[in-house]
Order: C-alpha cells, then sequence, then structure tokens
C-alpha cells in the first residue's frame, strides 16, 4: 500500500512538473510583453494620448476607501515594483489630498 502511494505521488509530481512551462518560454512570453509595451507606448505618443491615471482600479479602490497601505501594496504585488516606487506612484496618484 504505501508502495502505491509513493508510486502514485510520484507520477503526481511528474505530471505537474510537465505542465510547468520551460525557461525558454517564460522568457519569451517575457519578451513579447516588453514588445507589446513598447509598441503601445509609440502608438499612445503618436496618437498624442495620455495616460491619465496609471493606477489599477483595485488601487484606486483602496485610497477611495483611504487605505493607502493596502493600495501601496496592492500596487506592488500587481507591478512588481519596489516599495519607495509603489508609495511615490499611489502618493501622487491620491487625489482625496
Amino acid at each position: 500500500m504505501e508502495i502505491f502511494l509513493a508510486t502514485l505521488l510520484a507520477l503526481v509530481v511528474g505530471l505537474l512538473l510537465a505542465q510547468a512551462p520551460s525557461r525558454r518560454e517564460v522568457a519569451r512570453t517575457a519578451y513579447r510583453l516588453t514588445e507589446l509595451e513598447r509598441r503601445l507606448t509609440l502608438v499612445m505618443d503618436h496618437l498624442g494620448v495620455a495616460d491619465t491615471d496609471p493606477l489599477p482600479p483595485v488601487v484606486r479602490e483602496h485610497l477611495a476607501r483611504g487605505d493607502k497601505i493596502k493600495a501601496i501594496a496592492e500596487y506592488r504585488k500587481i507591478t512588481g515594483a519596489d516599495l519607495l516606487t509603489a508609495k511615490t506612484v499611489v502618493e501622487a496618484g491620491d487625489t482625496r489630498r
């Protein structure tokens, strides 16, 4: 019985690992996303469109409730920004002041 469970566990772990994206796929996706963002910026610049509110909606919701710490934490989670950058961006976007 223990051998069966160990084998089953090994099989499940093997199947899960087989589904994980390879480093090459992750790198390719990251490159494609960066390229799309660059092109979108070029189009917006060409059209003269300015992003007046760079904060994600969930961050704005936290700010509307007066919860700046949660807004900063959520901004960091979404963007991967460091604490100082997130604090600066969120405080700049806080229009309640």
